[in-house]
């Protein structure tokens, strides 16, 4: 017991040297450790002020760009008041010269007046319209009318006056009424008679004159010439020496003189020379005339002017010649050919036309007068 108990001082350092060292290491580390705390914890407060400094600063310039632009957006406010104002002011003064609802209520009931006789004039603009259609149709079948009987009197043209008729009754046809009946009656008797009428084929006897103008040049052989045909007077010479000397002496007589016991007792003078170019002037003139009297139709004309020209073939040319025989020929064919025609009489059919067109405008008129009345008692309504 006595040599394990240890003495109270020498117990006491033992226990306590290791108890104080240790003390006196931890507190630097502590106060350490506490510092850096501090430390970071002021750092942390130093950026939290200056955020909120920043934050700050930033707000206050929002501020005074928000009360840039309401001062802005107040001054704009303002001069829309201005204006608004104004035009206030200007309504104003135009309500001040506006009527009475009295006046505007007199004025609307002569708007819708006016309005009526505007309808009222339209359907009647419309139906006048429709009308003068119809009669400038129906005054063209009368001038087509007029012209065909022009074409017939003047130069008998059958197939032109047909077309102009059929003209005239297609209109008729078209206005589809029946007080055109007794018109139309007549237009088709016209077209009757001109159907049934023969046109006289002018072109072709103007060409067929002229044909034979042309072959007026070619009479230059207007008798037979001798020709020596082996039965001379050479026969009758003798034999001999002087035979061959008779026969060339005779050869070139009998150029110039001809004995002919056998001759027509008619004999005429031959034409030369510029009494030819005369008789073939003279023959020319005349089928130049029958020319232009079977363009136009003169009948007497034509058949004058063809007897003449059969007069200078037979008093100037040979009958036995070719040519002039076949021209004889043809003049007396072609004077049988008719030029005129006897043509209708379209004065009844213009009759009847023009009296369906006057008693058209009589209804027409008469139609007119009932609707007129009305029109002028609302006008002098519409006045006061």
């Amino acid at each position: 017991m006595s040599e394990t108990a240890l003495p109270k001082d020498d117990v006491r350092p033992v226990l306590d040297a290791p108890a104080d060292a240790p003390v006196e290491t931890a507190l630097p580390a502590v106060e350490q450790r506490r510092g850096n705390g501090l430390a970071i914890v002021a750092l942390l407060l130093g950026a939290a002020g200056v955020a909120v400094g920043g934050w700050g600063v930033w707000q206050v310039r929002h501020l005074q760009a928000n009360n840039q632009q309401q001062l802005s957006q107040v001054q704009a406010l303002n001069d829309q008041a201005q204006s608004l104002k104004l035009n206030e002011q200007r309504l104003t003064a135009r309500l001040e010269q506006m009527p009475a609802a009295e006046e505007l209520d007199a004025r609307s009931r002569l708007v819708t007046q006016l309005q009526g006789d505007q309808q009222r004039l339209n359907q009647r603009l419309e139906t006048v319209l429709g009308a003068s259609r119809k009669d400038w149709r129906l005054a063209e079948a009368e001038h087509l009318l007029r012209l065909a009987s022009l074409r017939l009197s003047a130069l008998q043209d059958i197939s032109s006056a047909q077309a102009l008729v059929q003209g005239a009754d297609e209109i008729l046809r078209e206005q589809n009424d029946p007080g055109a009946f007794a018109a139309r009656e007549q237009v088709a008797k016209t077209l009757v008679a001109l159907r049934s009428t023969e046109q006289p084929d002018r072109t072709g006897l103007f060409l067929r004159l002229g044909a034979l103008r042309d072959q007026v040049i070619n009479l230059t052989e207007l008798a037979p010439e001798y020709k020596d045909r082996g039965e001379s007077l050479l026969g009758l010479t003798a034999d001999g020496d002087g035979a061959s000397r008779w026969a060339q002496w005779w050869d070139q007589i009998s150029r110039y003189i001809r004995i002919d016991f056998n001759a027509d007792k008619n004999v005429r003078p031959l034409l030369a020379g510029q009494s030819l170019s005369q008789v073939r002037l003279a023959l020319s003139l005349t089928l130049e005339q029958a020319q232009w009297a079977a363009l136009n139709g003169q009948a007497a004309v034509y058949t004058q002017a063809l007897a003449e020209a059969r007069d200078v073939l037979k008093g100037n040319f040979n009958p036995d010649n070719p040519q002039s025989k076949i021209m004889l020929e043809q003049v007396a064919e072609l004077s049988k050919q008719p030029v005129t025609v006897v043509t209708p009489d379209l004065t009844g059919t213009l009759s009847a036309v023009q009296a369906y067109l006057e008693r058209r405008n009589v209804n027409a008129e008469e139609s007119v007068k009932p609707m007129a009345k009305p029109a002028a008692s609302t006008t002098q309504e519409a006045m006061p």
